[in-house]
């Protein structure tokens, strides 16, 4: 079943955001689960079916008001014949697969035609439903169907964006398509941003990490582990991979840390999140993501256990290629042993969804998803005052 008509149709389209299941078959448009009453006053599901006026992959203005239905008559409650729409009974097939039983004369007024296929289906299904919902009010023909790109689609996803057409905000969302990003590491802050950007149509999304899976990891990442895929004790990126690959395609495991031998491998990214535990590996990553003239961004959390309660300070530190002269002094790349603190590492989910969030925000801002009006470079969110700091303009 081919989506591009419908992806190429405004009127289609919009049928298929609201949640119609909709399908272009033999040049027609078929409209399934629509539900109505029988003569046995039971309430049964059928197929409309319109003809279409295509132009190439893109449907033109109707040019007949006539409707077909595949099923019995449908029926008011009490089991009569809807009268007003009735046209003929005669069974024969218009799309392949597809008998249809009846025809339908619902003409618009005060117009000849309908000015879309959009009106057409939801006049023909309003008088279709009306009695079935009159019986059920939970009974609907917008079934909201999985839909599933064409085969030779390069679309990023394994199903159908139908969020961003449904918000109308198509164009915004295809400025972060054909990106390639990577994520250098996948603890708690590194796997909120693969959660977030795997919700994106970008082309690839690579993955460096080197370690190992845990049961502790699991408590400070999206979503939620079994215990069997605890059990396989598998590299962190084969499991983010397998996990988001049920959604966003093109999504490239790297199970290694970045070093001299391979930090070569970013270079040719549009975009890096730095999310590295320790800051002593920065300093070779950030030198060679300045030499490569690629923008990123570096994240990181400062907590501490103070009179049995944490706070602390949430960061994000962004470098383009319009400034960087800021990154040394917001980012040490030293660490620092014996800091107990440091050592035990704290940090919460719902921080590092936080930490994530901020960096993705500003990844969008790049590329200008979002409006950017202050151009900050770094931003930090204190836990105990919950003050937002942003710093560090490039005008």
């Amino acid at each position: 079943m081919s989506q591009r008509p419908i992806n190429r149709s405004e009127d289609l389209k919009k049928l298929r955001d609201e949640g119609y299941d909709i399908e272009v078959r033999s040049g027609c448009l078929l409209v399934k689960d629509v539900p109505y009453v029988n003569p046995a006053k039971q309430v049964k599901r059928g197929i409309l079916v319109i003809k279409l006026v295509l132009a190439g992959e893109q449907t033109g203005r109707p040019d007949t008001h006539v409707g077909y239905f595949s099923g019995e008559h449908p029926c008011n409650e009490d089991g009569s014949e809807i009268a007003k729409i009735k046209h003929g009974s005669n069974a024969h097939s218009l799309a392949e697969g597809v008998p249809v039983n009846h025809s339908f004369s619902a003409k618009p007024k005060p117009a000849d035609a309908y000015p879309d296929y959009y009106k057409q289906v939801t006049t023909y299904v309003a008088i279709i439903s009306g009695p079935a919902q009159r019986i059920d009010s939970t009974l609907t023909a917008k079934t909201f169907p999985v839909i599933v790109p064409d085969d030779d689609s390069d679309e990023p996803f394994n199903y159908t964006d139908t969020a961003s057409s449904r918000a109308e905000i198509v164009e915004v969302t295809n400025k972060l398509a054909s990106k390639k990003i990577a994520v250098l590491g996948l603890g708690g802050t590194g796997s909120y941003v693969l959660d977030l950007v795997a919700k994106t149509p970008v082309k690839e999304i690579h993955l460096y990490d080197g370690d190992t899976f845990y049961q502790h990891n699991a408590f400070r990442s999206p979503s939620a582990s079994s215990i069997d895929e605890l059990g396989i004790r598998q590299p962190k990126t084969t499991y983010f991979k397998n996990l988001y690959g049920r959604m966003h395609r093109g999504i490239v495991d790297h199970s290694v840390y970045l070093d001299a031998g391979n930090v070569e491998e970013l270079r040719g990214m549009d975009f890096v999140f730095v999310c590295l535990d320790k800051n002593s590996p920065k300093k070779l990553i950030v030198e060679k993501l300045e030499e490569f003239h690629i923008p990123f961004t570096d994240v990181g959390m400062g907590i501490q256990l103070d009179n049995c309660a944490l706070g602390g300070i949430v960061r994000v530190t962004t470098s383009t290629p319009q400034k960087r002269d800021h990154f040394r002094s917001r980012v040490s790349f030293d660490d620092t042993p014996g800091d107990e603190d440091y050592n035990r590492n704290i940090q919460i989910a719902d921080l590092n969804a936080l930490n994530a969030a901020l960096a993705v925000i500003k990844w969008k801002k790049f590329f200008g998803f979002y409006r950017d009006l202050k151009s900050e470079h770094h931003s930090q969110f204190s836990i105990d005052t919950s003050l937002l700091l942003n710093e560090d303009r490039s005008q």
